[in-house]
């Protein structure tokens, strides 16, 4: 049954309204101890893992190497994940939450995300994008979804479906498989595809704008100042961002040639790409999923893109505690980016008892929605003003049901 989605009908100042004032207050104290709690588990995994040859000894040569591979896999997973909380309080850093002062902030947050080879300025920029333009067709800056055009594929006349579903007429199967690309439907192409997303998206992104606005000029990438991404008055803090990163790689060549580059892949290289792989997972699901619509220019505002995104609850107390809230609170975020994560819970709990219909939570397992949103998440329309996912063969769960006196109103109140 495909659902009809009312668009919402509420003014920034009444979302902003809704988040209870003392959650705006940032503490630069408070904001640091998460620092040193992360670089702390960091030291501790590290720590541990120098008595892996001791706990992995045993008389039988094949049981030894199971055991040390296990406790080395448990160590990569566990380190990544801390580090992806170190990633997050450097994002917080370029939204401003971290602290009061924006010389703490850009000091932080370009420490901490150079050490995970992240331009930071470059990324800062792009990502205020981002947050300025969630959800739009045309301007927003990342997971961009293809349009029914952009795929490969047979081209065919389907644009009148949301409306046969709005008016009660069924897609008939026959035109559902015409524009089904079968290989990229199949589970064992859309893991691969899923796996390469996952090892490659992030730095794929930040080198060649992949899954960015395909209208940018071929090469636009976060490294190069002139970029279309950043404007001339950017030009200095792209090179300082760029410098960054190059410290980072020259510190990893340095440890290299000191102590053997084997040692540089245990513990930083396979972390590192741990990180990554959280990284694309939690944005990605994040912003695509076919319960969230897409805006065109005439019906794109703030607030409206601010609601294009829904919390996702990540494998318990790890999503609270190591990777301070990001899918659980992201509603909020996109609402007023400069709420810290430790005030965040309570503002998404304020806007979920005001948003109702309008806040989207899903409970799913992170990894079955991955692979979900990714083979039900495949194009969306040329046309329409708000658009919504469909999957291969051009099925959609939501259509937009645009009549009036839909949603909310100006005032934030339901109208019947």
């Amino acid at each position: 049954m495909v659902e009809k989605f009312a668009v919402p009908e509420i003014s920034i100042k009444d979302l902003l309204n809704a988040i209870p004032a003392d959650c705006f207050k940032r503490s630069s104290f408070k904001s640091s101890l998460y620092v040193v709690q992360d670089v702390i588990l960091s030291y501790l995994l590290i720590k541990g893992s120098f008595y892996i040859p001791v706990l992995s000894q045993t008389d039988n040569h094949y049981l030894s190497l199971a055991i040390s591979s296990s406790l080395w896999a448990l160590f990569w997973f566990a380190q990544g994940l801390v580090w992806t909380g170190i990633w997050v309080i450097a994002h917080e850093c370029g939204h401003q939450a971290y602290s009061t002062s924006k010389t703490v902030n850009n000091t932080v947050g370009f420490v901490l995300h150079s050490f995970l080879l992240v331009p930071y300025h470059s990324w800062r920029i792009s990502h205020g994008k981002h947050h300025a333009a969630t959800g739009h067709m045309s301007r927003d800056q990342v997971f961009v979804p293809k349009t029914r055009s952009q795929r490969k594929g047979p081209k065919i006349d389907y644009e009148d479906a949301d409306e046969k579903v709005l008016a009660g007429v069924d897609v008939p199967e026959h035109e559902q498989l015409k524009v089904s690309e079968l290989l990229e439907d199949a589970p064992l192409a859309t893991f691969v595809n899923v796996l390469l997303q996952q090892l490659l998206g992030w730095p794929m992104y930040l080198i060649r704008n992949a899954s960015g606005q395909r209208h940018y000029p071929r090469g636009t990438n976060h490294f190069n100042p002139s970029a279309i991404i950043f404007d001339a008055r950017h030009f200095g803090q792209i090179v300082l961002s760029d410098l960054g990163v190059g410290l980072m790689l020259g510190a990893l060549y340095y440890w290299g040639k000191q102590r053997g580059f084997a040692e540089v892949v245990n513990y930083y290289v396979i972390p590192y790409l741990w990180v990554n792989n959280w990284l694309v997972c939690i944005t990605f699901l994040q912003h695509t999923d076919p319960s969230l619509p897409h805006y065109r220019e005439g019906m794109w505002n703030f607030q409206r893109g601010a609601l294009c995104t829904i919390d996702r609850t990540f494998m318990g107390p790890i999503g609270k505690h190591i990777l301070h809230g990001i899918c659980e609170t992201h509603v909020a975020h996109h609402i007023s980016s400069k709420i810290p994560h430790y005030n965040a819970w309570k503002a998404t709990d304020a806007l979920k008892a005001y948003l109702g219909p309008h806040y989207h939570y899903c409970g799913d397992n992170v990894i079955v929605s991955l692979f979900k949103n990714y083979r039900n998440c495949v194009f969306v329309e040329d046309k329409g003003d708000i658009v919504f996912y469909k999957d291969a063969r051009g099925r959609a769960s939501r259509v937009a049901d645009t009549k009036p006196n839909q949603g909310f109103s100006d005032s934030g109140i339901e109208v019947q």
